[in-house]
Protein backbone atom coordinates (compact mmCIF):
# COMPACT_ATOMS: atom_id res chain seq x y z
CA UNK A 1 0.00 0.00 0.00
CA UNK A 2 1.58 3.12 -0.73
CA UNK A 3 1.90 6.34 1.51
CA UNK A 4 1.40 9.91 0.53
CA UNK A 5 4.13 11.96 0.92
CA UNK A 6 4.19 15.41 1.11
CA UNK A 7 5.60 18.09 -0.92
CA UNK A 8 8.74 19.94 0.93
CA UNK A 9 7.35 22.94 2.42
CA UNK A 10 3.77 22.06 2.62
CA UNK A 11 3.83 22.43 6.32
CA UNK A 12 5.29 25.98 6.51
CA UNK A 13 2.44 26.47 3.69
CA UNK A 14 -0.02 25.85 6.17
CA UNK A 15 1.40 27.50 8.99
CA UNK A 16 1.15 31.17 6.95
CA UNK A 17 -2.58 29.71 6.27
CA UNK A 18 -3.24 29.55 9.75
CA UNK A 19 -4.07 32.71 11.62
CA UNK A 20 -1.61 33.49 14.44
CA UNK A 21 -3.09 33.71 17.76
CA UNK A 22 -3.97 37.18 18.05
CA UNK A 23 -6.03 37.53 15.19
CA UNK A 24 -8.67 34.43 16.59
CA UNK A 25 -11.79 36.29 17.44
CA UNK A 26 -11.86 36.17 20.78
CA UNK A 27 -7.89 37.81 21.27
CA UNK A 28 -9.47 40.56 19.46
CA UNK A 29 -12.78 41.12 21.38
CA UNK A 30 -9.80 40.94 24.62
CA UNK A 31 -8.02 43.44 22.80
CA UNK A 32 -11.06 45.49 22.17
CA UNK A 33 -12.70 45.12 25.72
CA UNK A 34 -9.17 46.34 26.98
CA UNK A 35 -9.23 49.80 24.80
CA UNK A 36 -12.65 50.28 25.65
CA UNK A 37 -11.95 50.29 29.41
CA UNK A 38 -8.47 52.39 28.96
CA UNK A 39 -11.13 54.98 26.94
CA UNK A 40 -13.29 54.61 30.01
CA UNK A 41 -10.42 55.49 32.48
CA UNK A 42 -9.63 58.25 30.70
CA UNK A 43 -13.18 59.54 30.76
CA UNK A 44 -13.96 58.93 34.29
CA UNK A 45 -10.41 60.57 34.97
CA UNK A 46 -9.59 64.10 36.14
CA UNK A 47 -10.36 66.81 34.16
CA UNK A 48 -7.38 68.43 31.40
CA UNK A 49 -4.57 71.07 32.89
CA UNK A 50 -4.60 74.63 30.69
CA UNK A 51 -0.89 74.52 31.76
CA UNK A 52 -0.26 71.08 32.05
CA UNK A 53 -1.41 69.49 28.87
CA UNK A 54 -0.47 65.83 30.07
CA UNK A 55 -2.06 66.10 33.65
CA UNK A 56 -5.17 64.28 32.87
CA UNK A 57 -3.25 61.40 30.84
CA UNK A 58 -0.74 61.35 33.57
CA UNK A 59 -3.16 61.36 36.46
CA UNK A 60 -4.87 58.17 34.83
CA UNK A 61 -2.37 55.99 33.72
CA UNK A 62 -0.97 56.09 37.56
CA UNK A 63 -3.86 55.68 39.00
CA UNK A 64 -6.01 53.04 40.63
CA UNK A 65 -8.98 53.72 38.47
CA UNK A 66 -6.90 52.75 35.02
CA UNK A 67 -6.69 49.01 36.48
CA UNK A 68 -10.31 48.88 37.54
CA UNK A 69 -11.58 50.08 33.97
CA UNK A 70 -9.40 47.08 32.88
CA UNK A 71 -10.60 44.60 35.04
CA UNK A 72 -13.72 45.48 34.30
CA UNK A 73 -13.14 45.16 30.27
CA UNK A 74 -11.53 42.01 31.00
CA UNK A 75 -14.38 40.81 33.39
CA UNK A 76 -16.50 41.50 30.77
CA UNK A 77 -14.84 39.48 28.10
CA UNK A 78 -14.42 36.36 30.60
CA UNK A 79 -18.02 36.44 31.04
CA UNK A 80 -19.20 36.58 27.68
CA UNK A 81 -16.13 33.91 26.13
CA UNK A 82 -16.92 31.37 29.06
CA UNK A 83 -20.69 31.74 28.58
CA UNK A 84 -20.58 31.30 24.91
CA UNK A 85 -20.08 27.09 25.28
CA UNK A 86 -23.19 27.36 27.55
CA UNK A 87 -24.93 29.08 25.16
CA UNK A 88 -24.10 27.13 22.41
CA UNK A 89 -25.07 23.95 24.32
CA UNK A 90 -28.21 25.55 25.04
CA UNK A 91 -29.41 26.03 21.51
CA UNK A 92 -28.13 22.30 20.51
CA UNK A 93 -30.40 21.31 23.17
CA UNK A 94 -33.50 23.53 22.39
CA UNK A 95 -33.13 22.71 18.04
CA UNK A 96 -35.43 20.32 18.40
CA UNK A 97 -38.14 21.94 20.22
CA UNK A 98 -40.83 23.95 19.18
CA UNK A 99 -40.50 27.82 19.56
CA UNK A 100 -42.81 29.19 22.25
CA UNK A 101 -45.06 31.70 20.57
CA UNK A 102 -47.35 34.66 22.16
CA UNK A 103 -51.11 33.84 21.87
CA UNK A 104 -52.78 36.76 18.61
CA UNK A 105 -53.51 38.87 21.67
CA UNK A 106 -50.57 39.07 23.22
CA UNK A 107 -49.12 41.47 20.61
CA UNK A 108 -51.92 44.16 20.81
CA UNK A 109 -52.26 44.34 24.62
CA UNK A 110 -48.60 44.91 24.74
CA UNK A 111 -48.81 47.33 22.25
CA UNK A 112 -51.36 49.08 23.92
CA UNK A 113 -49.97 49.05 27.44
CA UNK A 114 -46.58 50.29 26.16
CA UNK A 115 -48.95 53.38 24.80
CA UNK A 116 -50.66 53.81 28.46
CA UNK A 117 -47.34 54.22 29.62
CA UNK A 118 -45.83 56.47 27.24
CA UNK A 119 -48.81 58.79 27.64
CA UNK A 120 -49.38 58.57 31.69
CA UNK A 121 -45.55 58.35 32.38
CA UNK A 122 -44.96 62.17 31.82
CA UNK A 123 -47.53 63.09 34.52
CA UNK A 124 -45.66 61.61 37.33
CA UNK A 125 -42.32 63.02 35.96
CA UNK A 126 -40.72 66.74 36.14
CA UNK A 127 -40.85 69.50 33.98
CA UNK A 128 -37.54 69.32 32.87
CA UNK A 129 -37.60 65.21 32.26
CA UNK A 130 -40.74 66.00 30.37
CA UNK A 131 -38.29 68.62 28.82
CA UNK A 132 -35.84 65.79 27.84
CA UNK A 133 -38.83 63.54 26.45
CA UNK A 134 -40.13 66.23 23.93
CA UNK A 135 -36.64 68.02 22.53
CA UNK A 136 -34.50 64.65 22.28
CA UNK A 137 -36.59 61.49 23.07
CA UNK A 138 -39.40 62.43 20.68
CA UNK A 139 -37.66 64.33 18.26
CA UNK A 140 -35.33 61.86 17.81
CA UNK A 141 -37.37 58.69 17.88
CA UNK A 142 -39.45 60.60 14.98
CA UNK A 143 -36.27 61.46 13.07
CA UNK A 144 -34.73 57.75 13.35
CA UNK A 145 -38.04 56.59 12.22
CA UNK A 146 -37.61 58.39 8.44
CA UNK A 147 -33.89 57.51 8.71
CA UNK A 148 -34.53 53.74 8.68
CA UNK A 149 -36.72 53.82 5.40
CA UNK A 150 -33.23 55.47 4.09
CA UNK A 151 -30.70 53.46 5.47
CA UNK A 152 -32.88 50.17 7.12
CA UNK A 153 -34.90 49.51 4.51
CA UNK A 154 -33.44 50.55 0.92
CA UNK A 155 -30.04 50.65 2.22
CA UNK A 156 -28.87 54.22 1.22
CA UNK A 157 -26.20 55.14 3.71
CA UNK A 158 -27.37 59.62 4.43
CA UNK A 159 -25.08 61.28 6.12
CA UNK A 160 -27.04 65.01 5.72
CA UNK A 161 -30.50 64.00 7.09
CA UNK A 162 -30.65 66.54 9.71
CA UNK A 163 -31.20 69.09 6.42
CA UNK A 164 -34.66 67.87 6.04
CA UNK A 165 -35.38 68.52 9.79
CA UNK A 166 -34.16 72.29 8.75
CA UNK A 167 -36.11 72.58 5.89
CA UNK A 168 -39.18 71.20 8.33
CA UNK A 169 -38.21 73.85 10.60
CA UNK A 170 -37.54 77.08 8.29
CA UNK A 171 -40.95 75.92 6.60
CA UNK A 172 -42.75 76.40 9.70
CA UNK A 173 -41.14 80.07 10.17
CA UNK A 174 -41.94 81.08 6.39
CA UNK A 175 -45.65 79.76 6.68
CA UNK A 176 -46.46 81.52 10.13
CA UNK A 177 -45.09 84.74 8.51
CA UNK A 178 -41.61 85.40 10.51
CA UNK A 179 -39.27 85.23 8.07
CA UNK A 180 -38.27 88.01 6.01
CA UNK A 181 -39.97 86.56 2.98
CA UNK A 182 -44.15 86.91 3.17
CA UNK A 183 -46.08 84.05 2.78
CA UNK A 184 -48.82 84.31 0.44
CA UNK A 185 -50.89 83.43 3.60
CA UNK A 186 -49.88 82.68 7.10
CA UNK A 187 -51.14 79.31 8.42
CA UNK A 188 -51.84 77.21 11.71
CA UNK A 189 -48.60 75.20 12.42
CA UNK A 190 -51.13 72.11 12.33
CA UNK A 191 -51.53 72.86 8.95
CA UNK A 192 -47.86 73.56 8.46
CA UNK A 193 -47.36 70.22 9.20
CA UNK A 194 -48.21 68.59 6.16
CA UNK A 195 -47.33 71.72 3.77
CA UNK A 196 -43.81 71.26 5.38
CA UNK A 197 -43.88 67.19 4.36
CA UNK A 198 -44.42 68.14 0.78
CA UNK A 199 -41.38 70.55 0.94
CA UNK A 200 -39.29 67.70 2.14
CA UNK A 201 -40.69 65.35 -0.08
CA UNK A 202 -40.05 67.52 -2.99
CA UNK A 203 -36.26 68.50 -1.43
CA UNK A 204 -35.82 64.49 -1.20
CA UNK A 205 -36.70 63.93 -4.93
CA UNK A 206 -34.66 67.37 -6.20
CA UNK A 207 -31.52 65.66 -4.17
CA UNK A 208 -32.08 62.36 -4.99
CA UNK A 209 -33.13 62.57 -8.62
CA UNK A 210 -29.32 63.33 -9.50
CA UNK A 211 -27.79 61.56 -7.18
CA UNK A 212 -29.34 57.71 -6.44
CA UNK A 213 -27.07 55.97 -9.38
CA UNK A 214 -24.25 56.87 -7.01
CA UNK A 215 -23.66 54.11 -4.31
CA UNK A 216 -21.80 53.67 -0.75
CA UNK A 217 -19.51 56.25 0.10
CA UNK A 218 -19.93 58.48 -2.75
CA UNK A 219 -24.24 58.38 -2.11
CA UNK A 220 -23.13 59.43 1.41
CA UNK A 221 -20.52 62.50 0.28
CA UNK A 222 -23.22 63.60 -1.82
CA UNK A 223 -25.74 63.93 0.94
CA UNK A 224 -23.26 65.49 3.43
CA UNK A 225 -22.67 68.28 0.90
CA UNK A 226 -26.40 68.79 0.53
CA UNK A 227 -26.41 69.13 4.73
CA UNK A 228 -23.88 71.76 4.33
CA UNK A 229 -25.43 73.77 1.85
CA UNK A 230 -29.09 73.96 3.40
CA UNK A 231 -26.94 75.18 6.59
CA UNK A 232 -24.97 77.45 4.55
CA UNK A 233 -27.73 79.54 2.48
CA UNK A 234 -29.47 79.26 6.54
CA UNK A 235 -26.54 81.02 7.72
CA UNK A 236 -25.59 83.52 5.34
CA UNK A 237 -29.11 84.33 3.68
CA UNK A 238 -30.04 86.82 5.71
CA UNK A 239 -32.43 88.23 3.28
CA UNK A 240 -34.46 84.77 3.26
CA UNK A 241 -33.58 83.29 6.66
CA UNK A 242 -32.20 86.26 9.09
CA UNK A 243 -29.04 84.67 9.14
CA UNK A 244 -26.88 83.46 12.02
CA UNK A 245 -30.16 85.53 14.08
CA UNK A 246 -32.50 82.84 13.28
CA UNK A 247 -36.28 83.46 12.84
CA UNK A 248 -37.98 84.36 16.15
CA UNK A 249 -41.60 84.43 17.22
CA UNK A 250 -42.98 81.61 15.74
CA UNK A 251 -46.41 80.73 17.05
CA UNK A 252 -47.40 77.54 19.11
CA UNK A 253 -49.69 74.99 18.22
CA UNK A 254 -53.21 75.93 19.04
CA UNK A 255 -56.90 74.25 17.60
CA UNK A 256 -59.83 76.84 17.16
CA UNK A 257 -63.09 74.86 15.94
CA UNK A 258 -66.10 76.58 16.95
CA UNK A 259 -66.71 76.31 21.09
CA UNK A 260 -63.26 74.13 21.06
CA UNK A 261 -59.93 76.15 21.61
CA UNK A 262 -57.29 75.06 22.90
CA UNK A 263 -53.29 76.31 22.86
CA UNK A 264 -50.06 74.74 23.38
CA UNK A 265 -47.97 76.62 25.86
CA UNK A 266 -44.61 75.79 27.33
CA UNK A 267 -45.66 72.76 28.75
CA UNK A 268 -43.97 69.78 27.88
CA UNK A 269 -46.61 67.13 28.50
CA UNK A 270 -48.85 68.73 25.59
CA UNK A 271 -45.89 68.39 22.68
CA UNK A 272 -44.90 64.83 24.22
CA UNK A 273 -48.20 63.89 23.45
CA UNK A 274 -48.37 65.71 19.94
CA UNK A 275 -44.83 63.74 19.19
CA UNK A 276 -46.24 60.16 20.71
CA UNK A 277 -49.47 60.79 18.41
CA UNK A 278 -46.90 61.34 15.32
CA UNK A 279 -45.03 58.39 16.20
CA UNK A 280 -48.03 56.45 15.93
CA UNK A 281 -49.16 57.70 12.88
CA UNK A 282 -45.94 57.15 11.32
CA UNK A 283 -45.64 53.67 12.30
CA UNK A 284 -48.97 52.34 11.25
CA UNK A 285 -48.11 53.80 7.80
CA UNK A 286 -44.21 52.59 7.37
CA UNK A 287 -45.58 49.41 8.91
CA UNK A 288 -47.92 49.03 6.13
CA UNK A 289 -45.49 50.12 3.35
CA UNK A 290 -42.78 47.54 4.74
CA UNK A 291 -45.22 44.97 4.43
CA UNK A 292 -46.07 45.95 1.01
CA UNK A 293 -44.91 45.52 -2.84
CA UNK A 294 -42.70 48.72 -2.25
CA UNK A 295 -41.26 47.18 1.17
CA UNK A 296 -40.18 44.25 -0.37
CA UNK A 297 -38.73 46.18 -3.75
CA UNK A 298 -36.80 48.51 -1.08
CA UNK A 299 -35.29 45.02 0.61
CA UNK A 300 -34.65 43.73 -2.75
CA UNK A 301 -32.53 46.74 -3.55
CA UNK A 302 -30.77 46.95 -0.10
CA UNK A 303 -29.48 43.45 -0.49
CA UNK A 304 -28.55 43.38 -4.23
CA UNK A 305 -29.17 46.38 -6.29
CA UNK A 306 -27.79 44.84 -9.24
CA UNK A 307 -29.49 41.76 -9.35
CA UNK A 308 -32.68 43.81 -8.27
CA UNK A 309 -31.91 45.86 -11.78
CA UNK A 310 -31.11 42.67 -13.46
CA UNK A 311 -35.03 41.15 -12.83
CA UNK A 312 -36.90 44.78 -14.36
CA UNK A 313 -36.72 46.70 -11.11
CA UNK A 314 -36.48 50.97 -10.94
CA UNK A 315 -34.57 50.93 -8.39
CA UNK A 316 -34.24 54.85 -9.29
CA UNK A 317 -37.85 55.08 -8.98
CA UNK A 318 -37.97 53.26 -5.61
CA UNK A 319 -34.79 54.51 -4.31
CA UNK A 320 -36.53 58.29 -4.77
CA UNK A 321 -38.87 56.88 -2.42
CA UNK A 322 -37.41 55.92 -0.27
CA UNK A 323 -35.59 59.78 -0.19
CA UNK A 324 -38.83 60.85 -0.25
CA UNK A 325 -40.65 59.33 2.88
CA UNK A 326 -38.00 59.66 5.02
CA UNK A 327 -37.62 63.47 4.47
CA UNK A 328 -41.27 63.93 4.89
CA UNK A 329 -40.96 62.35 8.24
CA UNK A 330 -37.81 64.49 9.44
CA UNK A 331 -40.07 67.71 7.96
CA UNK A 332 -42.30 67.39 10.25
CA UNK A 333 -40.24 66.77 13.33
CA UNK A 334 -39.01 69.78 12.36
CA UNK A 335 -42.11 71.36 12.65
CA UNK A 336 -43.30 70.54 15.70
CA UNK A 337 -39.27 71.58 17.13
CA UNK A 338 -39.85 74.91 15.92
CA UNK A 339 -43.23 75.63 17.52
CA UNK A 340 -42.18 74.02 20.55
CA UNK A 341 -38.82 75.91 21.00
CA UNK A 342 -40.81 78.83 19.14
CA UNK A 343 -37.05 79.91 17.31
CA UNK A 344 -34.84 78.16 14.75
CA UNK A 345 -31.42 79.12 13.88
CA UNK A 346 -28.39 77.34 12.02
CA UNK A 347 -26.97 76.15 14.63
CA UNK A 348 -29.55 73.85 15.69
CA UNK A 349 -29.18 71.79 12.69
CA UNK A 350 -25.59 70.89 12.85
CA UNK A 351 -23.92 67.92 11.37
CA UNK A 352 -23.38 66.17 14.48
CA UNK A 353 -27.41 65.35 14.76
CA UNK A 354 -27.27 63.41 11.30
CA UNK A 355 -24.42 61.66 13.18
CA UNK A 356 -26.78 60.61 16.16
CA UNK A 357 -29.75 59.86 13.95
CA UNK A 358 -28.01 57.03 12.20
CA UNK A 359 -26.30 55.66 15.77
CA UNK A 360 -29.75 55.60 16.84
CA UNK A 361 -30.71 53.69 13.81
CA UNK A 362 -27.85 51.54 14.08
CA UNK A 363 -28.10 50.76 17.88
CA UNK A 364 -31.87 49.56 17.49
CA UNK A 365 -31.43 47.38 14.75
CA UNK A 366 -31.28 48.56 11.03
CA UNK A 367 -34.83 47.70 9.46
CA UNK A 368 -36.66 47.02 12.50
CA UNK A 369 -39.03 50.04 13.79
CA UNK A 370 -39.31 48.40 17.57
CA UNK A 371 -35.57 48.43 17.22
CA UNK A 372 -35.24 51.88 16.02
CA UNK A 373 -38.14 53.34 18.47
CA UNK A 374 -36.10 51.50 21.22
CA UNK A 375 -32.64 52.11 20.51
CA UNK A 376 -33.28 55.73 19.53
CA UNK A 377 -35.57 56.52 22.87
CA UNK A 378 -32.12 54.83 24.93
CA UNK A 379 -29.55 56.52 23.40
CA UNK A 380 -31.59 60.04 23.30
CA UNK A 381 -32.32 59.65 26.73
CA UNK A 382 -28.47 58.47 28.17
CA UNK A 383 -26.92 62.35 27.84
CA UNK A 384 -29.80 63.10 30.60
CA UNK A 385 -29.25 60.05 32.72
CA UNK A 386 -25.79 61.24 33.02
CA UNK A 387 -26.03 64.83 34.03
CA UNK A 388 -25.21 64.30 37.29
CA UNK A 389 -22.34 61.81 37.34
CA UNK A 390 -20.43 62.93 34.42
CA UNK A 391 -19.34 66.29 32.83
CA UNK A 392 -21.67 67.56 29.94
CA UNK A 393 -18.49 67.71 27.51
CA UNK A 394 -17.51 64.00 27.93
CA UNK A 395 -21.01 62.37 27.54
CA UNK A 396 -21.09 61.63 24.12
CA UNK A 397 -17.74 59.64 25.13
CA UNK A 398 -19.71 57.54 27.34
CA UNK A 399 -22.25 57.29 23.93
CA UNK A 400 -18.94 56.07 21.63
CA UNK A 401 -18.05 53.32 24.45
CA UNK A 402 -21.57 51.97 24.40
CA UNK A 403 -21.89 52.01 20.74
CA UNK A 404 -18.16 50.17 20.46
CA UNK A 405 -19.16 47.60 22.77
CA UNK A 406 -22.30 46.81 20.94
CA UNK A 407 -20.94 46.57 17.70
CA UNK A 408 -18.12 43.72 19.06
CA UNK A 409 -20.89 41.84 20.87
CA UNK A 410 -23.70 42.39 19.01
CA UNK A 411 -23.62 44.41 15.58
CA UNK A 412 -27.12 43.47 14.57
CA UNK A 413 -28.50 45.96 17.44
CA UNK A 414 -30.93 45.48 20.01
CA UNK A 415 -33.87 44.36 17.68
CA UNK A 416 -32.52 43.32 14.27
CA UNK A 417 -34.46 43.79 11.68
CA UNK A 418 -33.41 42.28 7.45
CA UNK A 419 -30.69 44.65 6.81
CA UNK A 420 -27.54 43.36 6.24
CA UNK A 421 -25.69 45.93 4.44
CA UNK A 422 -25.80 49.27 3.31
CA UNK A 423 -24.65 50.66 0.30
CA UNK A 424 -25.69 48.37 -2.56
CA UNK A 425 -23.87 45.59 -4.31
CA UNK A 426 -20.95 47.88 -5.36
CA UNK A 427 -20.38 51.29 -6.99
Amino acid sequence: MSTLTRRPGSDRLARLRTPRWYRQPRWRRLGALLGVGLLLAVMTGEQGNGRDPLYSLRDTLTGGRLWLCLGLGGLAWAVAELGAPARAAARRSLAGLPRPRLPRTARPVLVLLGLAVAVLAPLGLSRATNQVLVDWVGIYVLLALGLNVVIGWAGLLDLGFVAFFAIGGYSAAFWTGHLPVRPPFELNPFLVIPVAMLTCLIAGVLLGGPTLRLRGDYLAIVTLGFHEIIYLVAKNAEGLTHGSNGAFGIPHFSIELGPLSYRWKLDPIDYWWLLLALIVLAVLVLRRLQHSKVGRTWAAIREDEIAAAAHGVDTVKYKLMAFAIGAATSGAAGVVYASKVGFVNPENFPLLYSVLVLAYVIFGGMGSIPGVLLGAGLLAWLPHALKDVVDQKDRFMYLGALLVVMMIYRPQGLIPGGAKRVGGAGR
